[in-house]
């Protein structure tokens, strides 16, 4: 179908603290360059966008030699930390801002929703806004007005059209310019986190209205979240940032692999190596035969996690136990024997099953430990890991909600009612 949008070499820079060189002979040289078309020659080569690490340089780059290619019609997630360049990315995608370097070739009109009010005048009404951001699109009155019911409607604030929209509250706003960025006729829709700010319901619907524009209207649309059952469910292909770098292009699933297992890193502590008075060893641990220590899962999905580890004498009592924790609160414990097992020298294992549509949608961390049998966590014959994986179980919006119990787990129906006898 073509290429809707090729980025080359593309990176931007931003100077922190005072601006400006400090003389005017180098603020000449500066400005001369740019005329030039060529680069800073007072920005420094190599300090990456790492939040983290302190610089002696005050130039950041939030982006860094990025490079790639959208086919039209493609639905791409961009997913990354906070403070990887996603957001710097979408505006020099939508020409809010200028790159430092680099160049950004493509075709077709590009409506954007950055932030919470982006391109909306607060003086004006809804309605005028409406009108306001189609002509900035370059399209004609009459095209709007077309549109103007279909907007209004998906918005659902037919009440508050002629408010002023500096009334609107936030939601309302996302509302309003959602419905306004998507329904307009342009080649190519980028849509920030800014979803989030609206309801379950709002965020199900705009998701829904994605799919539809890029499968059905062939449009292009990028969408930065950081909930991967929603990149999951609306993209077809995946961008990774990483400390204003390009650390990974490809389909979904392994998009989100690769970002799952990089934020494992911040996982602590991940060492699970311990001893029961030298006699026990934990080696491993494997979420769904995958020994990689950040997975996601479908709230569909039967988890099933394995402990490995090596017995190096006798032990006449001893178990496993498994506990998942979320927000740091313990869900439940699960052990490997109801009483203490013979272990004999050698390698063991340790397999737990989790059912399908226990866990609800989120983050969850395993901690592992051994005992000798006598009292869970009491005495000296105890080792254990903690945080040493976890996994994610993501929201699915289109499954049916049949285990929709509020609280920390699901729990299938299983109550009945009489009637008077």
């Amino acid at each position: 179908m073509g290429v809707a949008i090729k980025v080359e070499n593309l990176s931007k820079a931003y100077q922190l603290g005072q601006i400006g060189t400090g003389t005017i002979s180098r603020d000449l040289e500066r400005w001369y360059a740019r005329i030039r078309g060529k680069e800073d020659p007072f920005l420094r080569i190599g300090e990456s966008n790492d939040q983290h690490s302190k610089s002696e340089s005050n130039v950041v780059w939030s982006l860094k030699d990025i490079n790639f290619e959208i086919e039209q019609g493609d639905a791409v997630g961009i997913i990354g930390r906070n403070g990887a360049g996603k957001s710097t990315l979408l505006k020099i995608l939508s020409k809010v801002t200028a790159p430092t370097t680099g160049k950004i070739s493509g075709k077709g009109r590009i409506s954007s929703l950055l932030e919470v009010g982006t391109g909306f005048h607060p003086e004006l009404s809804g309605k005028e806004n409406i009108f306001l951001n189609g002509a900035i699109l370059g399209m004609r009155k009459k095209e709007i007005q077309r549109k103007l019911d279909e907007i209004v409607d998906f918005a659902g604030i037919e009440r508050y059209l002629d408010t002023p929209v500096k009334r609107y509250s936030s939601g309302m706003y996302v509302r309003l310019a959602f419905a306004v960025a998507a329904h307009l006729e342009s080649e190519i829709l980028i849509v920030d986190e800014v979803l989030a700010v609206g309801d379950a319901e709002f965020q199900k619907k705009c998701l829904g209205k994605m799919g539809d524009v890029s499968k059905s209207e062939g449009r292009t649309v990028l969408f930065v979240s950081h909930n991967m059952g929603a990149i999951r469910q609306l993209c077809q292909k995946g961008i990774v940032l990483k400390n204003g770098a390009l650390s990974y292009m490809g389909p979904t699933k392994l998009a989100i692999t690769n970002y799952l297992n990089e934020a494992q890193a911040a996982l602590s502590p991940r060492t699970i190596d311990g001893t029961l008075k030298g006699k026990i060893i934990f080696e491993s641990v494997s979420i769904n035969d995958s020994e990689i220590l950040q997975n996601e899962l479908l709230p569909t999905d039967n988890i099933t996690i394995m402990i490995k580890g090596k017995c190096i004498s006798e032990l006449e009592k001893f178990r496993v136990s498994l506990s998942i924790f979320k927000e740091g609160e313990r869900i439940f414990t699960m052990q490997d024997a109801q009483t203490p097992l013979l272990t004999r020298v050698g390698n063991f294992r340790s397999v737990f099953n989790i059912p399908s549509n226990l866990l609800r949608p989120g983050q969850y961390f395993i901690s592992i430990g051994g005992h000798d049998g006598n009292h869970l966590g009491m005495g000296n014959d105890w080792i254990f890991g903690k945080d040493v994986a976890s996994f994610t179980v993501a929201e699915e919006y289109s499954h049916t909600n049949d285990f929709a119990n509020e609280g920390l787990i699901n729990v299938p129906f299983n109550a009945k009612r009489e009637n008077s006898i």
